[in-house]
This record gives structure tokens, C-alpha cells and sequence, in this order.
């Protein structure tokens, strides 16, 4: 007898879909999924039947597909079928057979999904299902995500079937007298997932008869446990990841307080694709000098006097560029450099990106060029020289900004202008000026 009154029950306590949505159902042709059919159509679900041929089994593929094609007929709804050249999909992307045939049914199952209008994609995965993927991923280090299993639902997928487990389904299939096609592949310990059905579990089983449901319990607790860890996460973003422009700071006081420490850092920065070595690393410098930085595919972390600064790469390569006599405006970086000449003496005021120089002394070819550890010139109001590595030490400029600060240069070799921060006192605008020349920054 099919238990049609648990089926819509554990739908409707996991609102997996409400009894008038389309349903499209993913049959292989196996014995779970021809049950969850079946419990569609007594049900009396809108529902249809989507199959896969990957064409990794020959004529017995065949016979899965003609016998997917007969249940739909046999209830009468829509089928939709599909055959995949897995083999050239997995050798093009370089990728395992299994995981071509996953890619290829999923894209190929939303795209139906949305060209047909169904609200949700059935997957008949049951409890067993579930304990397979818990231990292939403790043994693949998914952490704790990988222990939830496979949920009920995840955005348009649905797996009703999650409240049997494969006993369960076995004696509803011989109490029905159900047809179904066998799976070859299923019996092969070739694959890691046929290894833990076959061998593993049977093992864990001799040790506690009621797996399934210990472990359906255990489920429920590592889902709650997540759910507790992304409420604190999202407390902890709101509270210690500052934007700063277009950095975000996290200060290192804050690090040293979070408790425990190592998991909830590797959180906050693992989606900006930071992995637990990186802040392992990060976590053991924290109380030493300022200056490690630390790298991802797109961002870096520099650790700085007092926080932690999270920064996106930039394709920009800083180099050296020349400023010809004539010349009106170059790019540099993420700047443009323009140059604006009057005949009046002009001090460029609440503009830290402009600045004004006496036209008279300029010698050309300019340069502009990142600064280098020798450089100094002479601070507006002062008489004396300072060395650029002091002065940005003075102003607690980041080590990482540094380096994208343009510096003015004349042709003698003297730094006029550190690009949005001091000017050279010997290059100022004075009484005896007859002319100027304005340097302005504007951000590309």
C-alpha cells in the first residue's frame, strides 16, 4: 500500500510545493523514483516525467528510457527526455563521468523547469541518500555545511522521498507489485558512493540497526547548529566588517575576542574565497608587524596597524608614465591625470586630488610613477626633507595603498606632488608666481 497520507505530510510540513504547483519529476526508472511517481499520480499531483540518457550503458539505457517513456503514458502526463554525450562532456571539461552526468540533469532539468513553467523539480533521494552524502562529505572536508545532508528543499529542487529510507521503498515496491529497471551500475563498488552503500554502511549497520533514524535525528540537530552558526555570522558581519570606501576593515582586537576563534574567521572570510590555511596563517601573525598580506583568486588581506584590511584585487598595473609638454590629461592606474593651465597664481583649495604648481619650474618631459624606498622631497611647510617611507608612516597610510599613490615627478627628478596628499613646499604657488599649472586627479 502506497503511504500516500506521510507523503503529503512531510510536503506540506516542509512546504515543498502546495497542491496546485506543477511538478516535474525526475524519473530514472529505478525503484525510487518510479515510488515517487506513483505517489505523485495517487496523490493527485500535477505532475510530469523528465529523463535522462546519458548513454554510458548502451542498450540497457535504452530500455530505461522506453520504460520511463511507458510509466508516463501510464499516467498520462507530459514526458520530456533528453540523450547526453556524458563521455565528451567530461573529457572536454576535464571532470569525472559522475559529475558530467550531475551538471548535464541539472542545467537540463531547470531548463525545462522554466521553459514549461514548472514551479519545482521532484528528486527521488530518500534517507540513505542522505547518509551517503554526510559521510562522502566528512570524508571530503565540506565542514559543517556538508553535515546538513541533503535538504528537503534548495531553491526549485524538492525531495519528497526524504521520510523513507531504502527498506522503506523496497517493501512498498514488492507490497505493490511495482516494475521498475535495475540499474547495472548500482551493484559496481567502482564508484565512492556505491563503496559507502555497498561496504560501509551495511558495517555501520551491524553496529545500530536503526541508522536511518539516528541519523534523520542527527540531521535535524546539524541543521539547527547551522542555522545558529549563520545567525551569528550575520550579527558578526553587520558588527565587525566596516566599509571603508572600497575596503572593508576588520579590526584585529575584534579577531583576537571571537570565540572559537578559527571557525567563525574562516566564515567571514570564506566568501571572499579564503580557505582555512590562509587564516590559519592569518591567525598566527596577528600580534607581529603589520605588512603580511594574504591572497585569494580576487582579494587580498593586509594586515595593518590596528585592522585587518579586506581589499579587491585591481587589474591595474602601476608603471611609469611620462607627461609631454602640450599634454592635457593621461592616464595613470585608476586615475586620470589632467592639466589645466591659467595665467592667474591659484591655490587649489577643499580639493585634495588638485593641486597647484608654478609653471616656471616645471621641466618637461613629467613623469608619474609609483613611489620606491629611496624617494623623500621636501613637505609643504617644511625646510627640511623627509623620506616618503616616514611621511606615510606619519600619515598611517596602509602599506597596500601605497603603492597606488601617484607621485608627480619633474624632470630634474624631483617629487612635486604625492598624488592626493602633500605637496613639495619647493614647487608651491608664492607672490612671484606669474603662472600656473593645475594638476587634478579624477578617479577612472
Amino acid at each position: 500500500m502506497l503511504p500516500v497520507k506521510q507523503f503529503t505530510e512531510f510536503i506540506e510540513q516542509n512546504s515543498l510545493f502546495m497542491p496546485g504547483n506543477k511538478v516535474l519529476a525526475a524519473v530514472s526508472g529505478g525503484m525510487d523514483s518510479v515510488v515517487m511517481a506513483h505517489l505523485l499520480k495517487a496523490a493527485g499531483y500535477n505532475f510530469s516525467i523528465a529523463h535522462c540518457n546519458f548513454q554510458l550503458r548502451g542498450y540497457e539505457a535504452i530500455a530505461d528510457q522506453e520504460f520511463s517513456h511507458q510509466l508516463a503514458q501510464q499516467f498520462r502526463v507530459q514526458f520530456h527526455t533528453i540523450n547526453f554525450d556524458t563521455s565528451a562532456y567530461a573529457a572536454e571539461n576535464k571532470i569525472s563521468i559522475q559529475m558530467a552526468a550531475r551538471d548535464l540533469r541539472y542545467q537540463w532539468f531547470e531548463q525545462i523547469r522554466q521553459q514549461h513553467s514548472y514551479d519545482v523539480i521532484a528528486l527521488a533521494h530518500h534517507q540513505n541518500d542522505a547518509i551517503e552524502t554526510i559521510l562522502l562529505n566528512l570524508t571530503r572536508g565540506t565542514g559543517i555545511a556538508g553535515l546538513h545532508g541533503i535538504l528537503p528543499k534548495n531553491g526549485s529542487l524538492v525531495r519528497p522521498l526524504l521520510f523513507l529510507n531504502r527498506d522503506d521503498i523496497q517493501a512498498i515496491v514488492q507490497q505493490g507489485h511495482l516494475k521498475y529497471v535495475e540499474d547495472s551500475s548500482n551493484a559496481s563498488v567502482k564508484y565512492a558512493r556505491n563503496k559507502l552503500r555497498h561496504e560501509v554502511i551495511p558495517k555501520l549497520k551491524e553496529l545500530n540497526p536503526s541508522l536511518e533514524s539516528t541519523f534523520e535525528n542527527n540531521l535535524q540537530h546539524f541543521r539547527d547548529m547551522e542555522t545558529l552558526l549563520e545567525l551569528r555570522l550575520a550579527e558578526l558581519r553587520r558588527e565587525l566588517l566596516i566599509e571603508q570606501g572600497d575596503e572593508i576593515h576588520l579590526s584585529i582586537s575584534a579577531v583576537k575576542e571571537l570565540n572559537p576563534k578559527r571557525l567563525l574567521l574562516f566564515k567571514l572570510l570564506q566568501g571572499y574565497g579564503f580557505n582555512e590555511t590562509a587564516v590559519d596563517d592569518l591567525i598566527s601573525v596577528l600580534d607581529k608587524h603589520s605588512g603580511r598580506i594574504f591572497e585569494s583568486s580576487n582579494f587580498k588581506l593586509i594586515l595593518d596597524r590596528e585592522n585587518i584590511i579586506l581589499a579587491k584585487k585591481t587589474a591595474h598595473q602601476h608603471k611609469e608614465i611620462q607627461i609631454n609638454e602640450g599634454e592635457h590629461s593621461v592616464d595613470y592606474g585608476l586615475y586620470k591625470v589632467t592639466l589645466l593651465h591659467d595665467d592667474s597664481p591659484l591655490i587649489i583649495k577643499d580639493n585634495p586630488l588638485a593641486v597647484a604648481i608654478d609653471t616656471d619650474l616645471l621641466i618637461y618631459p613629467l613623469t608619474i610613477r609609483p613611489w620606491q624606498q629611496s624617494d623623500y622631497f621636501y613637505p609643504l611647510g617644511m625646510k627640511t626633507r623627509k623620506k616618503l617611507s616616514d611621511f606615510f608612516i606619519q600619515q598611517k597610510i596602509p602599506l597596500h595603498e601605497k603603492s597606488g599613490i601617484p607621485l608627480l615627478v619633474n624632470g630634474n627628478g624631483d617629487i612635486m606632488w604625492i598624488g592626493g596628499h602633500r605637496l613639495n613646499e619647493r614647487y608651491k604657488v608664492s607672490d612671484n608666481t606669474k603662472k600656473v599649472t593645475i594638476f587634478e586627479l579624477i578617479k577612472i
